[in-house]
């Protein structure tokens, strides 16, 4: 049965879900949840000389191939002078190459090299691999309700650009 594994406590929302104590237990859930999934990545990034920002940098133009180094800042919500210090890494390890706009001369569109695909696609796989055995653990359900929290989490004002990545 889905979610046979989940705790008794995780299956069902207590009626008062609203309550301090259960929102202070859903933040609790979502830190430690995101901070061991991406522990799995942390190693293997430290080895190179990266760290996480390195990693969303490399994830989202491997999602948006051709992606403007604007549009990267709007992802990621960080400062130009932050994505600079990550952009240069990655193209200085020739991870990252970007070449000029066709339209907009100025414009710089990264892709990934050879290379940076590799790395995100096994750095994909390491997160991949625990995302999917806590969502086999939780069940379907778990799954479509954990996704509707987040989404509902986002602004509207920023879902086109995420619904962007999907297709």
């Amino acid at each position: 049965m889905a979610g046979q594994n989940t705790p008794e406590s995780y299956r069902a929302a207590s009626p008062l879900f609203l309550r301090e104590a259960e929102v202070r237990r859903g933040v609790e859930l979502l830190y430690f949840g995101y901070s061991h999934l991406y522990r799995a990545i942390d190693a293997g990034l430290a080895d190179r000389g990266l760290g996480r920002a390195h990693h969303r940098a490399l994830y989202f133009i491997a999602r948006k191939p051709d992606l403007t180094v604007s549009e990267l800042l709007t992802l990621l919500a960080i400062t130009k002078q932050s994505l600079g210090r990550v952009l240069n890494d990655l193209s200085e390890r020739a991870l990252v190459e970007s070449r000029p706009g066709v339209s907009d001369r100025r414009q710089r569109l990264m892709r990934l090299t050879a290379a940076g695909a590799a790395l995100e696609a096994e750095l994909f796989d390491q997160l991949r691999e625990r995302l999917s055995a806590a969502y086999s653990r939780a069940g379907q359900g778990a799954v479509g309700g954990f996704w509707a929290v987040l989404d509902s989490l986002i602004p509207a004002e920023e879902r086109a650009r995420i619904e962007a990545l999907q297709g």
